[in-house]
């Protein structure tokens, strides 16, 4: 690999990890399309650390609040702590995608990466996000989130172990499904990831640690971070403000096309 497609896959990464189209998808398609040798799951959790990175800079501010709520949930308990209750429900909600990931790890590493698997879910998924979203009532905000609905949602997330979901658009899929608006639908997937995605990343880091990586691949792997960072960051303000005024087709069209290329592709070789 050399630097340019360290920020080819950064890009791809800090731009889909957050929109509803998957990022593990599309970094397992990249090489597959343009001939480049897998880069390998390595590579892909640094990018996923750097996207995670991004999440906790914009919103920052949140993560104070939820920090500051949980501690205080201790002494002053819920009921009137706001962010206490979103700090348990996020924790709570983290559980299901944790479990799954210990017990499917093998599974994420082998077969799920095969691109007609990322074909499959690219579609069946996008006409799930489709389908709900045509039907939801988007009448919820935070402000009415239950912890009945933080665990749906939570369990929702665990289904994207199997790259081609979307860990942003399965989370989104199940908000809408319970009838929250798609702003809120998209923060609170957002501040979902952060908790697991802690977690992976200090995992990934010593595993990383561990590997025997040449001087120049660290080199390759930094510039690809960075790119992943902060085109993560322009993703998430861009996205937000779309999700005010606009509906989820655009995204649900391209899974679809990508899909059937992936397909087409993949058993025409």
């Amino acid at each position: 690999m050399d630097v340019i497609q360290g920020v080819v896959l950064g890009l791809i990464q800090g731009i889909t990890e957050l929109l509803p189209v998957s990022s593990s998808g599309h970094l397992i398609l990249t090489p597959f399309f343009l001939g480049w040798k897998d880069q390998g799951l390595l590579f892909d959790m640094a990018l996923n650390t750097a996207t995670l990175l991004a999440l906790m800079i914009y919103f920052r501010q949140d993560v104070i609040n939820l920090i500051g709520g949980w501690f205080a949930s201790f002494s002053v308990g819920l009921k009137d702590n706001p962010h206490g209750r979103m700090a348990w429900s996020i924790g709570l909600a983290t559980i299901p995608a944790g479990v799954a990931g210990i017990f499917l790890k093998g599974f994420v590493e082998g077969l799920a990466r095969d691109p007609r698997m990322v074909g499959f879910t690219l579609i069946f998924y996008g006409l799930l996000l489709w389908l709900v979203d045509r039907r939801a009532t988007l009448a919820k905000g935070f402000d009415l989130l239950t912890l009945r609905d933080a665990m749906i949602i939570g369990f929702a997330q665990a289904l994207a172990l199997v790259p081609g979901t979307s860990r942003s658009g399965i989370t989104m899929t199940a908000a809408l499904f319970l009838g929250f608006n798609r702003e809120t639908a998209a923060r609170f997937a957002f501040l979902l990831a952060i908790p697991i995605g802690v977690a992976v990343a200090i995992l990934d880091t010593k595993e990383l640690l561990h590997e025997q990586i040449p001087l120049a691949a660290w080199e390759e792997i930094g510039v690809a971070f960075l790119t992943a960072m902060f085109s993560a960051l322009a993703v998430i303000h861009w996205l937000l403000g779309w999700l005010r005024r606009r509906n989820m087709t655009v995204f649900v069209v391209y899974r679809v096309l990508l899909g059937v290329v992936v397909f087409w592709l993949a058993f025409s070789r």
